[in-house]
This record gives structure tokens, sequence and C-alpha cells, in this order.
């Protein structure tokens, strides 16, 4: 089976990537930057030249390809890119995939999209998803949570470098995953009929509250957290008369993802089904805390090396 990866230099999409290679697939990559993209070709992936916001170069990138796996998105506040690229692109690269006749088209969205079309990202992710049932093209749509990836810079940093970490003054219970599982899951998807033309809600085994996740980062950083909440009807108000996104790209994506990706706080039978379709076992997925404690050893790790490093050049100056 071959693969069109769309995204694959992206934080999900390598890890898709680097699993197809693992599991032999033949992998191609849509990439408009092919210096950018030059570690995926190490790795032994295939390049082509395609641009969504570019129709004209997506037909040429189909040919001889089973499935697509799309795991690529705009970053929230990127309004034109939303219109050009996650909408009218990818209205273009069903249409596209139609015609070529592909096997398989798998569609990363996000959790709960239908019910915060006031948020244009939500809005564009949900369209698609309709879109792509009505094309009948046999489809498969994860929807995600937050990455443990993302938690890195919204927590781990800012207790590190003393910097404030905001939250909502709500208890936002979010079955964050590490990357390494979803793309786990999609890949196996591939080999199991009774996903096809399926929405499936991908998310850990429990879901974590800030303040367990601030905590974690304090206990394993040996320092304590500069937290600021900022009321939950204030987000909402603020979003009402401007949208979010509008008001400070990094804390607004934050508070305004962690309404749309609340989840329940317990292995629901929903997940436990999940897990069991997919044949994955519950204790092979990675869990917060070890993702967060191999973060610290290994930054503690680079430190020590540091350190180290700047001793010895300290000696050598004085002989």
């Amino acid at each position: 089976m071959s693969l069109l990866i769309i995204g694959g230099t992206g934080t999900l999409g390598r890890q898709v990537v680097l699993q197809a290679l693992t599991k032999g697939y033949q992998v191609r990559c849509l990439v408009r930057n092919f210096r950018k993209a030059s570690f995926l070709k190490e790795w032994g992936v295939e390049l082509v030249y395609g641009d969504l916001a570019r129709p004209e170069t997506i037909a040429p990138c189909l040919k001889g390809i089973t499935a697509i796996i799309d795991a690529s998105t705009s970053r929230a506040n990127e309004q034109n890119s939303l219109k050009k690229v996650d909408w009218e692109g990818k209205l273009y690269l069903i249409e596209a995939a139609k015609a070529a006749n592909i096997k398989r088209f798998i569609f990363f969205s996000a959790q709960n999209v239908e019910q915060f079309e006031n948020i244009p990202l939500m809005k564009v992710k949900n369209g698609i998803e309709i879109k792509l049932k009505q094309s009948e093209i046999p489809y498969t749509i994860f929807r995600l949570t937050g990455f443990y990836q993302g938690l890195i810079e919204q927590y781990a940093i800012p207790v590190l470098e003393n910097l404030p970490i905001w939250v909502t003054n709500e208890n936002t219970y979010i079955s964050y995953m590490d990357t390494q599982d979803i793309a786990k899951f999609c890949l196996r998807s591939l080999q199991i009929q009774e996903t096809i033309n399926q929405t499936f809600f991908l998310s850990g085994s429990r879901g974590w509250v800030s303040s367990e996740i601030i905590n974690l980062c304090e206990q394993l950083a040996g320092q304590e957290a500069k937290v600021q909440k900022i009321p939950l009807f204030l987000l909402k108000f603020v979003s009402r008369f401007f949208g979010f996104f509008e008001w400070g790209q990094n804390i607004s994506d934050r508070l305004a993802f962690a309404e749309i990706l609340n989840t329940e706080n317990n292995f629901s039978k929903s997940t436990f089904d999940l897990y069991k379709l997919f044949k994955i076992d519950s204790s092979e997925i990675i869990q917060l805390d070890d993702y967060f404690l191999e973060y610290f050893i290994r930054l503690l790790k680079r430190l020590r090396d540091i350190n180290f490093e700047d001793v010895q050049k300290q000696k050598n100056l004085i002989i």
C-alpha cells in the first residue's frame, strides 16, 4: 500500500511518517519546501512538490497512491490560510482523491467541532468532515484532543523559566495523547475493515485538569509555578466580540481549546470499545506523567552536559 501523507513535517505528521516507514509502507509526502523536509528524505520518504493553495499541483501527487493521510492544519489565527488551504485546498484534494480512486482518506479533526462553529478553524474542520462523508471516498476521521507535545511549551517551559501559566477557573478535563499513539491508531485503521466510513473520538486513558499538570511540572522541576487565572466568562465575552485567537495567540489558543476539548475524566466504555476495535491495550499508551518525566530527565541531562562543557572551557582558559 502506498501512502500520500500531507503535513509530514508537523508534530503529528512526522510520527505518522516514521511509523508508516517502520511498517513497510511506501510513503510519499506532499511538501512545499524541500529544504525543510530534507529529514524526511533521509528517512526514506519520496518527496513531491505540492501546495494546497495551488490546486493544479495536487493531482500529479496522487499518481500510484492507495491512501491519503491528511495530518496538516493551519494555525487558528491564520485566516487567509484557513480559507485558501484548509477549506478550498482540501475541497480540491477531496475531488482529486475521488478522481484518482483513492481507497482510503484519513482526516484528523478535533473534538466537538460541530459545537464551536463560531471558531473559524472548527467551522472549517467540520465542513471538511461533511464534504468527505459526501464524497463517497472510503474515509476514516479521527477527532483528536490535545497533544502531549504542546504541553511542554504550555506548562513545562514556563515553570522552568519562571514565566506565568494562564489557566481558566474551570476544572476542564482533557484526555491528551502522545502523537506516537495517535499515529499508531491511524496506521492500524488501514488494516481494519470496520474503520471504513467511521468517525472516532480518540483520547487518552484519563483526563487531566491544568492544576494537575502544573503540580506534576512543579514536582519534576523542583520549583513553584506562577499561575495566572482568567475567568471563563471573560474568555467567552471577549471571543463573542473579537473572536477567539485575536487577543494574544498562545494564551487564547490554549484557553479556548480547553473548553472545546473537554472530555470525561475516566476510561469510559466508548474509549474501551475503541481500544478493543483497534486491538490496542491501554497499557501500551504512553501516560502523561511518564512523558513529562522523560522530558525532564532529558532536559536535566542536557543541562548537566552544558555545565560540564562550561567547566572544561574555564579549566582550559586557566591552563
